[in-house]
């Protein structure tokens, strides 16, 4: 390792489900810090600046990484202390130290678990990765899954980009990520709740809900994830419908956007939201929480306080400090 800078190899592939790259805005943020020397690379896409590294034959061997297998990753780099990856591609190293995040717990609970990721990740580990996960909920059941122990799992929370404050929002956005039975036993009294305060329904789903929600001719406005920061910026609540298999990256965006949230209390969501969002312990608890949540302004003007101080905890600059620190205890382990 450098006595002088860190040397930290960055892939910029593999994001969050939020409203920008959250990979790039940690290198970001990592750059602005001064005490590091970012090397930036694409596992599974083309470089997109001259300040990428290009890795020779990425297409040919990416489906190889999605495996933990393959060439090598430091081969192909330039000389790192650490690299840090957080997408689908996890090639080995030779001899650099590596971090895997892993934010959606999705293909860890799919039946066919034990066929891809569950193998890739348990090989990464067993040639000395660490795995980087979003809070204490997901590194328990990632380390039951996986059968891992606690010094091979460290919990860092992800970054979730800028987003604008939203000043006078009339809408009522839901975000809808895994739960779709759920939305489809809300829709009629949503519809309801709507029309009640003269307002519209915003929906932010995956690319099937939306085709399913179009062919049925709701009246909600449909939008596609990558469009969500139009839709926070209409939001007078957000009610987020989740699963709990992935980081609430939608839920912190709104509370950063001082919007007053509701989601279901998973145990991710409590870890991370309790305190700054309403939290619904009963799915039959969502529509009466949400009616006092749009009209109780006490209520509201305290859950915007509390959401826009704990969004600060998920900011790219707080988030690289962390990385920072953990890149450091992982080069230097490295080393004894």
């Amino acid at each position: 390792m450098s006595d002088a800078v860190l040397r930290v190899g960055l892939d910029l592939d593999g994001s969050l489900e939020s409203l920008s790259n959250s990979m790039l805005d940690l290198a970001t943020a990592l750059s602005e810090r001064g005490d590091l020397e970012l090397v930036r690379f694409r596992t599974l896409s083309k470089p997109q600046s001259p300040d990428e590294v290009r890795l020779p034959l990425r297409g040919f061997w990416a489906p190889w990484w999605r495996r933990s297998r393959g060439r090598a990753l430091d081969a192909m780099l330039p000389p790192v202390d650490v690299i840090h990856l957080a997408g689908p591609a996890t090639p080995p190293t030779k001899g650099v130290p590596l971090l895997i995040s892993v934010d959606d717990l999705r293909p860890l609970r799919s039946e066919d678990r034990m066929h891809q990721r569950v193998v890739q990740l348990q090989r990464a580990v067993q040639r000395g990765a660490v795995l980087v996960v979003s809070s204490r909920a997901a590194s328990h059941e990632v380390k039951s899954v996986l059968g891992l122990e606690r010094p091979e799992i460290v919990v860092v929370r992800p970054p979730v980009g800028h987003v604008d404050l939203t000043r006078d929002g009339t809408a009522l956005v839901v975000s809808v990520t895994g739960l779709s039975e759920l939305f489809d036993a809300l829709a009629e009294d949503l519809a309801a709740f709507v029309q009640r305060h003269q307002t519209k329904l915003i929906v932010i789903a995956s690319s099937t809900l939306s085709q399913r929600l179009r062919a049925s001719g709701s009246t909600a406005t449909i939008v596609e994830r990558r469009y969500a920061a139009d839709a926070l910026a209409q939001a007078r609540c957000v009610v987020h419908i989740s699963d709990g298999a992935r980081f609430p990256s939608f839920a912190v965006a709104a509370l950063a956007a001082g919007v007053p949230t509701l989601a279901r209390a998973t145990a991710i969501n409590r870890e991370l939201l309790n305190g700054a969002a309403a939290i619904i312990h009963h799915d039959e608890e969502i529509m009466a929480s949400l009616e006092d949540l749009w009209i109780n302004e006490p209520r509201r003007a305290i859950l915007v306080a509390a959401g826009l101080a704990r969004a600060a905890d998920f900011s790219p600059w707080t988030v690289a400090s962390a990385y920072a620190n953990l890149y450091a205890v992982v080069a230097q382990r490295s080393r004894v």
